[in-house]
């Protein structure tokens, strides 16, 4: 399990520990690349965008069983990450 930090309410650590725990599952990994066209280098270099945490965010809302797992993995609520991505999109995440 992946331990997340005590900062739920900030929509950036949410989604990086969710952009962490999809990454520790190569299946879950290499189709996150697949469907979202993000590549490897994006990731290295554009981790903390909200644009691409919100990506990651709706890679996991598309298929509920991982937006299920991951918020486990991370010990949140799976509307926790939606209400994250929401954050995200609208220009309320910490950059």
């Amino acid at each position: 399990m992946i331990r997340s930090t005590p900062n739920h309410g900030d929509p950036v650590i949410v989604a990086l520990g969710a952009l962490a725990a999809t990454l520790s599952d190569p299946r879950r990994a290499e189709r996150l690349l697949a469907l979202t066209g993000i590549g490897p280098d994006d990731l290295r270099e554009r981790a903390g965008d909200p644009d691409l945490l919100a990506a990651v965010l709706r890679f996991l809302e598309n298929h509920e069983p991982d937006l299920v797992e991951i918020a486990q993995m991370i010990e949140v609520k799976p509307g926790e990450l939606v209400a994250a991505r929401e954050a995200l999109e609208s220009g309320m995440g910490s950059r």
